[in-house]
């Protein structure tokens, strides 16, 4: 039970974080605070899973930061619905962008952030 705890305790860190983004990035029209989240998320995902490979962080803290902080922070639901609201828009050439950056840039974050996690914590 106190697993979910502080799955949750992570959860509400990383869902307040990311509604501090949004009301920063809103603007033009493009999803940047959902895409900057995304990317953000996978970096520190990718050093958080380091982390726990190499048994410097504890399965607690590995739940609180990659479950809950970052499971709350990144988004792949609010990608999905403004990916179709963009499409629905007749905005076809941003929501090809939006998707190719998402679906490249993100796992090569994740990489980065893991050998970035290897570097300075293994």
């Amino acid at each position: 039970m106190q697993q979910f705890g502080l799955v949750a305790l992570g959860g509400a860190i990383g869902a307040a974080l990311r509604y501090s983004i949004s009301l920063y990035l809103s603007g033009d029209g493009f999803p940047w605070a959902t895409l900057s989240v995304n990317m953000i998320g996978s970096l520190l995902l990718g050093i958080v899973a380091v982390a726990l490979t190499q048994e410097l962080i504890s399965q607690d803290v590995a739940l609180i930061l990659g479950t809950g902080v970052l499971g709350a922070f990144t988004t792949m639901s609010a990608f999905s619905v403004e990916t179709l609201n963009m499409f629905q828009s007749q905005q076809t050439s941003s929501a090809i962008i939006y998707i190719a950056i998402t679906m490249v840039i993100c796992p090569i974050l994740a990489f980065l952030g893991w050998k970035i996690g290897e570097l300075f914590i293994a």
